[in-house]
């Protein structure tokens, strides 16, 4: 009985304490959440209904536009605020009535989405978003099976003959500027071939040469183009390709003090010389691998850009691709978005450049969240092909000076055979194509990046030729980073940089430049036997394994010593019609072109991969831009001079011996 009392107590403290835990948490005080502070304001409801905002807006200066609703009242603004930017742009009320709000279009607003809102003293309304585009003829009469129109203009006057083209459709502006477009409107855009003598207005340092679409092809959309007037026959063009932005190996460093410290100081000789100057890129501009997780993609590649103090034509890469899709086309949004069309045509003096995207993106297994494995095919699109005929048919004169620019090559860094001539074979794989569609051009001239590295080809005595281009970032930023040679070589061993092309009406010359270098340094030369390359020397901390693949598969035959009194010299910029002389004591040496390695680049990636025991992914490969002679003596001096085709003569005074170190 008293364990039974003594029981019931206990089961009584235990439900008594229970409760009072139950009721303790009851009474705590609520966590209140402090505003976060980019949520939008409170916007005061004004009773404004019925509101009818257009999915687009067209605005003229100085001309009406207006709002349908009911509940407007006089003395009213509207705010229109920029979805990118959030900056806010306000207009008073011009007039108002029972179903409408007019106002007068004043301001030079971006092309953009806007939050459009009714302002009333201290209230506000939000009617809705819309994309407001400026035109400068809100008149332009409809035509039957035209569902684009506008005008090309400068200051308001209309500019005939120009070029414009939705990707599949081309068509010209009448005599008052005006175009008609039929148009599926797959591109979602439309864009002009910019004329030569005249500039486009431009954003982030790029052109505005295309505008985008928003509405159904059974809607007429109208986009104009404003130019200005700039003379242009007496022009630079700097080419660069293969930046590979990415935020890794040190690669916004060695880009902001190395490449744009250099080009800028190129751009500001020419600009003081009263030359127009302009940039064209040709792709792999970021690197899809790293988009997600470095966070580094188009939208930053396109900011550091700003550093560089030109206005820049762009051509996608493999690399510029959205590796979360596993489709050409839409893995191409993200470009389309940042930048712009992946293919398009501009003139520059008297020259016809065209832009290709002969990437064909498969990134199989690629999926939201999901990297693919990046794969591609080299290979232009029946769609470009098509519209590139009917590009190119818009030329008056089959002779006229025509550029071609895409990442792929054409054709793959050339050999040489057993009688040292220079062997070419097609890497595009639809290349016949290609070449049917340009065949009655008789001066073309083709540039290409994706190698890293420097070679040129001609073909049809002389009327098409092939510039591949060296990198920006060389060897993808490594020979740069810490603890590596602290150079900036390519695998061919040409330094990393950029070609530059001099205009004079159609009379062109080309050169390549080397960042950190004059723009006389176009040759290196390696006396041989100083040229000894061992993993005891270079790879010192790698394992027995590294040190014995090193010696077997990347040293090449520079593993071995010689004794041959041999010098060899490295030509990044040769082609057919240069000239190599190396005179000895008075007696000009024979001159051998040979296909093989370069031992700077060597030393500088394959020695530093292996010795950190790591993978060399971009090892050295063999060129045709290589020149043996064989000196009489180890200690002579040799006088070299390469004169390059426009007759411009590079200098060297090499005295021997001459140690190969990471600084020649």
């Amino acid at each position: 009985m008293i364990k039974q009392i003594l029981y019931t107590i206990l089961s009584l403290l235990l439900l008594s304490t229970s409760i009072t835990a139950s009721c303790s948490k009851s009474v705590d005080k609520p966590v209140i959440e402090e505003p976060k502070p980019d949520e939008p304001e409170v916007e005061e409801k004004l009773q404004i209904k019925d509101v009818a905002v257009p999915n687009t807006l067209y605005v003229s200066t100085d001309k009406e536009f207006s709002i349908s609703g009911k509940g407007f009242k006089d003395g009213d603004k509207l705010e229109m605020q920029n979805m990118d930017s959030g900056e806010k742009t306000t207009f008073s009320a011009n007039s108002t009535d029972e179903q409408n709000i007019a106002f007068i279009y004043k301001s030079d607003l971006e092309e953009n989405r806007y939050t459009l809102s009714i302002l009333r003293g201290e209230e506000k309304q939000r009617l809705g978003v819309t994309t407001v585009i400026q035109v400068q003829n809100l008149d332009i009469a409809d035509q039957e099976g035209m569902n684009i129109k506008g005008m090309v203009h400068v200051s308001g006057k209309g500019l005939a003959g120009v070029v414009v083209s939705d990707g599949f459709e081309v068509t010209k502006t009448d005599e008052n500027g005006i175009y008609y477009l039929p148009s599926e409107k797959k591109n979602r855009y439309v864009f002009i071939s910019l004329p030569s003598n005249y500039e486009a207005l431009t954003k982030d340092r790029m052109p505005i040469i295309h505008k985008n679409l928003n509405e159904s092809t059974e809607t007429v959309e109208i986009r104009d183009f404003e130019l200005k007037e700039s003379p242009n026959d007496d022009y630079v063009l700097l080419v660069m390709t293969d930046l590979h932005l990415a935020n890794r190996n040190n690669d916004i460093n060695q880009f902001q003090n190395g490449f744009v410290k250099d080009i800028n100081q190129t751009i500001s000789e020419y600009k003081s010389q009263g030359k127009k100057v302009y940039g064209l890129t040709l792709g792999d501009l970021s690197w899809d691998l790293y988009w997600y997780s470095n966070r580094f993609s188009l939208k930053e590649y396109v900011q550091a850009m700003q550093a560089v103090e030109v206005d820049v034509f762009n051509v996608i890469g493999n690399h510029d691709n959205d590796p979360y899709h596993a489709d050409d086309f839409t893995s191409e949004n993200a470009y389309r978005a940042h930048i712009g069309p992946t293919y398009y045509s501009f003139n520059l003096g008297q020259t016809h450049y065209v832009v290709l995207d002969d990437t064909e993106y498969l990134n199989k297994g690629g999926s939201s969240g999901m990297i693919g494995d990046r794969d591609y095919n080299a290979k232009i699109t029946q769609q470009q092909l098509d519209w590139l005929e009917k590009d190119l048919a818009t030329l008056e004169n089959p002779n006229q000076p025509v550029v071609i620019a895409m990442h792929i090559q054409l054709n793959r860094n050339p050999s040489l055979n057993a009688s040292g001539e220079q062997v070419i074979s097609r890497r595009l794989s639809n290349s016949q194509d290609f070449l049917n569609v340009i065949e009655k051009y008789n001066n073309i001239n083709i540039l290409s990046g994706h190698t890293h590295t420097n070679h040129r080809t001609s073909e049809k005595n002389g009327a098409l030729k092939e510039h591949n281009i060296a990198a920006v970032c060389a060897t993808w930023w490594w020979t740069g980073k810490s603890d590596y040679a602290n150079n900036h070589i390519s695998r061919d061993g040409s330094p990393g940089g950029y070609s530059v092309w001099e205009y004079q009406g159609n009379q062109h010359s080309y050169y390549y430049k080397s960042i950190g270098y004059p723009k006389d340094y176009q040759f290196r030369a390696y006396d041989l036997n100083k040229t000894h390359i061992t993993a005891e020397k270079y790879t010192p901390s790698a394992s027995a394994a590294n040190k014995k693949k090193f010696e077997d598969s990347y040293a090449h035959g520079y593993v071995n010593p010689s004794d041959k009194n041999e010098v060899l010299i490295n030509i990044w910029g040769y082609e057919a019609g240069w000239d190599i002389q190396v005179v000895e004591n008075g007696a000009i040496l024979k001159t051998t072109r040979v296909h093989d390695y370069d031992p700077l680049h060597i030393i500088s990636y394959n020695a530093k991969r292996l010795n950190n025991n790591a993978q060399a992914g971009f090892a050295t490969s063999k060129t045709a831009h290589l020149f043996k002679v064989q000196a009489t003596s180890p200690t002579s001096t040799l006088e070299i001079t390469v004169t390059d085709l426009f007759g411009k003569q590079y200098k060297q005074t090499m005295e021997r011996p001459k140690e190969l170190t990471y600084q020649m």
